[in-house]
């Protein structure tokens, strides 16, 4: 006799199929070649703010920011769209997907079943109350009641789905009432937290724990996670953590650099910005910031670290902008996409300025850097400077781009564009 599951249990594994077996929730894609400098011309148009995050369900691109208003790409049609918006990946058509989200949204994770994942600073959804966390129907616009997470305060900045878990980093220090500082796992189906699992992050003398962003490999073993944070558990770990997450615990791995203990600028509780393991997970980039311009530190650079081996690492490579800062990274194994404000690349003597030493190149707000030698390529499309680009998202239709300007590629691309492989 044949045994009905019950609706939660065919939830689960369905979304256990859609994890494991399907594009990895966070780690960017591998490509074979540089996508074009000529962005497609069917994307929509972000009209104000800024695009904080991206990310694809599907053939369904979920973009979200702090931000009021969206047109098609002929731009002949104008949707109110607050902090979150969807629209075609192969189309460009601005999908209805229009939930009612209270604050800017700084992360986004697919889900099973047409839903997505949605983090930031929010507390209420489609007016009910659901702070920071929630889970989202592409398809009604609904929020899904059944998951439960909520944070005590702050906000969510980065999300990853791996099997039934999802995780979330951010400046929280409790989830549903469970003590956790900046990182949790939770139930992807339900929202509850895994009590088993505690990063143990902390950050004497800082004002409060935040984890900035972190990703987890491919393989769903290893996590890394950036930002305010000095210890996990006993152990030191300056602005950067490595941790073991195969098991039921989050186990602290013997991987550390002192890289990111030199100060950039006073009053900085971190300023690294996004981390990307590389597709075969054996390497990883953080982006960071700084308002200083060294060639001996790591501020406003782009740095790459190996995996591989325990105790103390130093960077592969370092790529230095000379005093611009760098906010987005994405490794697809042909480049490293790195996006911000920065006006140069290969530019270590510089302040704010093509430096006096050799070999400075233009690369504004958006560049690409030869994954073995961290040396810039010679893909220069530029982009609008702005504050920065926020977020680079890679498919297998090419890099998505999300930013606080309305020129990518020398065209008018409002806050989202796409360079496509071709």
């Amino acid at each position: 006799m044949r045994r009905r599951l019950s609706a939660t249990a065919t939830a689960l594994l369905t979304l256990t199929a859609l994890t494991v077996a399907g594009t990895p929730a966070f780690a960017d894609l591998a490509q074979s070649r540089i996508v074009s400098d000529n962005p497609v011309d069917f994307t929509p148009h972000v009209l104000d703010g800024t695009v904080w995050t991206i990310t694809v369900v599907g053939d369904t691109v979920v973009v979200g920011g702090s931000f009021t208003k969206v047109t098609n790409s002929a731009r002949t049609q104008t949707y109110a769209r607050r902090n979150i918006f969807a629209y075609g990946l192969s189309d460009g058509a601005v999908r209805s997907f229009a939930p009612t989200v209270d604050g800017a949204v700084y992360a986004l994770a697919p889900g099973a079943d047409d839903t997505v994942y949605v983090g930031g600073a929010f507390k209420t959804v489609n007016g009910a109350a659901q702070r920071g966390l929630a889970r989202v129907s592409l398809t009604s616009s609904a929020r899904q009641a059944n998951f439960t997470a909520k944070q005590n305060w702050g906000d969510t900045r980065a999300m990853a789905v791996r099997g039934r878990w999802l995780y979330a980093g951010g400046t929280f220090s409790a989830v549903n009432g469970t003590a956790r500082a900046g990182l949790v796992r939770i139930n992807a189906l339900t929202g509850a937290v895994d009590t088993g699992f505690d990063a143990k992050l902390s950050a004497p003398g800082l004002a409060r724990t935040r984890v900035e962003h972190f990703d987890i490999t491919p393989d769903g073993t290893k996590l890394v996670a950036i930002g305010a944070l000095l210890k996990s558990g006993t152990a030191d770990r300056t602005q950067i953590a490595m941790f073991d997450v195969s098991g039921p615990t989050a186990s602290l791995s013997s991987w550390y650099t002192d890289a990111y203990k030199p100060e950039c600028m006073e009053g900085f509780d971190t300023y690294l910005r996004q981390v990307k393991f590389s597709p075969d997970g054996s390497y990883f980039v953080v982006a960071a910031t700084g308002r200083a311009s060294s060639p001996t530190t790591l501020c406003d650079s782009a740095a790459r670290f190996e995996v591989a081996g325990a105790g103390k690492h130093n960077p592969t490579w370092v790529q230095r902008t000379g005093g611009d800062s760098l906010y987005a990274v994405a490794v697809t194994g042909a480049a490293v996409y790195v996006g911000g404000h920065q006006r140069y690349l290969d530019n270590p003597y510089g302040t704010d300025a093509k430096g006096p030493g050799p070999g400075a190149v233009k690369r504004e707000g958006i560049g690409a850097l030869n994954p073995t030698t961290g040396k810039a390529l010679p893909w220069d499309p530029t982009r609008s400077r702005g504050v920065g680009a926020r977020a680079l998202v890679t498919t297998p239709n090419g890099l998505l781009v999300g930013s606080d300007t309305d020129k990518l590629g020398k065209e008018y691309h409002g806050r989202v564009g796409m360079f496509p492989l071709t």
